[in-house]
């Protein structure tokens, strides 16, 4: 699976989180490396770099700089799903590297 140059939207997240349903993240891929930049909602500026497997599961670390004026870290595990418009869906997993160190669950869908 290759996620270059595709859009997703958050469409839920964990209330521990600060992804929002403004922000768009347009992913970008060269051979398994998948980075984004974002920002809208809560967030100021972020990037994320991950590895993408043969089956399409994205294996990420962010970084971002929220309204609050804080550096917040976290790993991220997205499992797709390919959606009956065969748009794909990502399921993640993740947890905060900073802060409280606690775990969550988003959704996010291609646009």
């Amino acid at each position: 699976m290759n996620y270059n140059n595709k859009k997703f939207k958050a469409i839920s997240n964990s209330e521990n989180g600060e992804i929002s349903k403004e922000m768009i993240f347009h992913y970008k891929q060269e051979g398994n490396i998948l980075t984004c930049e974002y920002s809208g909602g809560e967030i100021v500026k972020g990037h994320l770099i991950g590895l993408v497997n043969e089956i399409g599961i994205i294996n990420m670390r962010y970084h971002q700089v929220n309204k609050l004026n804080e550096i917040m870290t976290g790993i991220c595990e997205s499992m797709p799903e390919i959606m009956p418009n065969g748009k794909i869906r990502l399921l993640e997993k993740w947890q905060w590297t900073s802060g409280d160190l606690s775990t969550g669950n988003s959704v996010l869908e291609e646009v």
